[in-house]
């Protein structure tokens, strides 16, 4: 099934975005649609049936101005050349605000001469040319429907004040347009603002690269950058493509990206001739499109062209995240498809209510319209929209990618956050922790023979010794060991300065000696295993050496993570791991979790989620996107950490960490809470106002004028709320 974006060039009502599905989704050959009221749409497609030109060319028939086609399988912007309405925009993009502030102060120049019986007619003609300029878009928005055969909001307006000024209520009418071509004017605004907080992620990567080609640089269109090109990046510059540091050191800003609001300082990686793949490497060797480059230049290897970079990955994914509703969201539309007939039949009805009640044709007419404006839910239908825009778009600019609505909301409800070990808790590599001498033996000769012996070996274990012991002897010289051998599941052998040195485990020396290890070296062993450290012995020719550990370490922010989730109300905070239970416990004890899982399977993980779900409610699944993708497909929400690089991480989570910190996720959890509790608010006052609206006019209390104040002033209330979501901070 092919994915495709379509982006058109105006924000949609509601209903009007939830008709368009409709019609979409009958096209042969066209699964699934989904659009944004900010003007994305989701279309899944079969190509055996249908084809991009036919899909655009319906949707141009639906009088929607395409702006931009975006294929997930070729993720560069495509313009579509289309004229759509833009004759309506004379004056820019923002004329609908200009023609309702012309249409207002004709109002109001309208009332003021309205008290003076001698400027009546003046009134009467400022009234109009209001009314006219209030209504160029709803006359347009509302003949477009009509030709489609739907009666939607934007006729239901008209009708009201066509009506309003054929009794003579010139005022009222003009009131009615200006009013609600303001509050639909300012809707759209604010809209923008959200859109434009996501539009600005395409602005980050540049247009052209330095390419060094046979000692010379060139100057190319990023799009014509090909894998293992060796791009230059001068200082304070943006860096164009994803790729591993080849030469020279900077601190860059990867804050578009990832959320880090401190620089990284990147470096040279001592294998970058043979790095292929972008998520294996350190952070300090990796760089992004998009980032923002220090006072250093640098030369980078490009590993992923421009279309499958991150930054380019992350555009496509929020705008898809655009389109995706919320629970609330999806309540509301259901409400909606039986309230809105409701109000039509009650309106009807009181069209006729003067042959009941002592009243005349025009007095129940007036009713009526006062009652369908008051009514109209135009309120409720942007209340979510608008805050799970604003939500998501104030994500992406913290680092953390979140695919719609669902797991926005989703997030604020978790009772438990369930943690996979390795690489989230942990820093997913292990690191040399202890160098134990015993007797006479010096700390620094325990090492060198360490390093020595351990440099020959390919295990991750000995790369973490080497490296730890390298960095703590610093520029000591040691001689290089030779004639390695491996002693399968006991340790490994080999000659260094003229005899032979054994590392390994108690059964290693238990078989070279005869006898069991002596007592001080087995019992500092057993302290460290019961720490979750993974120990060893070092012997050289007949003589114990000392021990050496090496164990996966808490990340540094694991701990401070852990007690904001706590304070912020996690009731429970679970590890799962593969490990025995021993080293889980240790890891929990240090960290702050609450509930340590050790001795699992992958199986394993999926049933302690299922339990944790059965016992607490909503559960949250924390890990790299790949291995865990089991087990946080059963929870709550999914979350991986470190997805940018990771084509896999960002696609298999309902919420990506982008840069691999714990750190965002109280942010994450907080934004969502936030967000639940506007759209709450956003519920709460449009509902609110037509419950306050509809009795009063029914019972005639107020007139036009107060319901189109009411019903327009609450549109503009909500969506203003939601927009509070793109400040939010912890």
């Amino acid at each position: 099934m092919n994915k495709l974006q379509v982006e058109i060039g105006e924000q949609l009502h509601t209903r009007k975005a939830r008709r368009v599905e409709q019609i979409l989704r009958k096209k042969t050959g066209v699964d699934y649609v989904s659009i944004s009221a900010s003007g994305m749409m989701l279309i899944e497609w079969d190509d055996n049936l249908t084809a991009i030109p036919d899909i655009t060319e319906s949707i141009k028939k639906l009088g929607l101005h395409i702006v931009g086609v975006k294929n997930a399988h070729e993720p560069t912007q495509q313009e579509v050349n289309d004229s759509g309405l833009s004759f309506l925009y004379l004056l820019g993009e923002n004329t609908e605000l200009y023609y309702a502030i012309i249409s207002g102060a004709c109002w109001i120049s309208g009332v003021v001469f309205s008290f003076t019986v001698a400027f009546e007619n003046i009134a009467t003609i400022l009234f109009i040319i209001g009314a006219i300029f209030g209504g160029i878009f709803t006359f347009s928005s509302a003949g477009k429907d009509l030709l489609r055969g739907r009666f939607e909001i934007d006729f239901l307006m008209l009708f009201a004040a066509i009506g309003a000024a054929i009794l003579g209520h010139w005022g009222e009418s003009a009131l009615l347009l200006f009013l609600f071509s303001l509050g639909h004017a300012l809707e759209q605004y604010a809209m923008k603002r959200a859109r434009k907080s996501i539009a600005a992620l395409s602005d980050l990567a540049p247009p052209t690269a330095l390419v060094k080609q046979n000692g010379e640089l060139k100057e190319v269109h990023i799009e014509a950058l090909k894998v293992c090109d060796i791009i230059v990046v001068r200082p304070n510059s943006t860096i164009a493509a994803d790729g591993v540091v080849t030469n020279g050191t900077s601190p860059v800003n990867q804050a578009a990206i990832t959320g880090e609001s401190m620089p990284i300082t990147k470096r040279p990686s001592p294998n970058w001739e043979n790095e292929i793949e972008i998520k294996k490497l350190l952070p300090e060797y990796r760089v992004f499109a998009g980032t923002i480059n220090g006072n250093g230049a640098l030369e980078i290897k490009v590993l992923k062209e421009a279309k499958d970079s991150t930054l380019s990955r992350l555009i496509y994914l929020v705008k898809e995240a655009e389109t995706q509703k919320s629970p609330t969201q999806h309540l509301t539309d259901k409400f909606e498809k039986f309230y809105v007939p409701a109000v039509l039949i009650s309106v009807i009805l009181l069209l006729f209510a003067f042959v009941i009640i002592d009243e005349s044709f025009e007095q129940s007419f007036y009713r009526a319209m006062s009652v369908l404006i008051a009514a109209s839910p135009c309120a409720l239908a942007i209340s979510t929209p608008s805050a799970v825009l604003a939500g998501i778009a104030r994500a992406a600019r913290q680092g953390v990618l979140i695919k719609g609505g669902r797991p926005l909301e989703d997030l604020g409800g978790i009772n438990a956050i369930a943690f996979d070990k390795t690489g989230t808790l942990t820093e997913g590599r292990p690191t040399l922790t202890h160098a134990i001498p015993f007797g006479t033996i010096t700390k620094t000769h325990l090492l060198k023979v360490a390093v020595a012996v351990e440099a020959l070996s390919d295990h991750p274990l000995a790369a973490a010794i080497v490296a730890g012991g390298r960095k703590e002897l610093g520029a000591i010289n040691i001689p290089e060991a030779e004639n390695l051998k491996a002693l399968i599941a006991r340790g490994i052998q080999a000659e260094w300065d003229g005899s032979v040195v054994h590392i390994g485990n108690r059964r290693l020396f238990e078989e070279l000696t005869g006898v069991p290890v002596p007592e001080d070296i087995d019992l500092k062993m057993s302290e460290l295993e019961s720490d979750g450290h993974t120990a060893m012995i070092v012997h050289q020719a007949n003589e114990y050496l000392g021990i050496i550990s090496a164990m996966d370490v808490a990340r540094p922010e694991a701990i401070s993570t852990l007690a904001a989730l706590k304070k912020i109300g996690i009731k429970r905070m679970v590890m799962l791991t593969g490990d025995n239970q021993k080293v889980a416990d240790s890891i929990a004890k240090s960290i702050g979790i609450t509930d340590p899982l050790g001795s699992l399977l992958p199986e394993d993980k999926v049933t302690a989620i299922e339990q944790l779900k059965e016992q607490l409610g909503g559960v949250a699944m924390v890990g790299d996107g790949v291995n865990d993708a089991p087990a946080m497909a059963k929870s709550t929400v999914g979350i991986a950490m470190g997805a940018a690089g990771s084509d896999v991480a960002l696609e298999t989570a309902d919420i990506a960490l982008m840069a691999d910190r714990l750190d965002n996720l109280p942010f994450a959890i907080g934004l969502s809470r936030k967000a639940k509790l506007i759209i709450k608010q956003n519920l709460i006052i449009s509902l609110g106002m037509v419950a306050l609206l509809v009795p009063l006019t029914m019972m005639g209390t107020i007139a036009i004028g107060p319901a189109v104040v009411g019903h327009e002033g609450s549109t503009v209330i909500v969506v203003l709320n939601a927009l509070r979501l793109l400040k939010y901070e912890m």
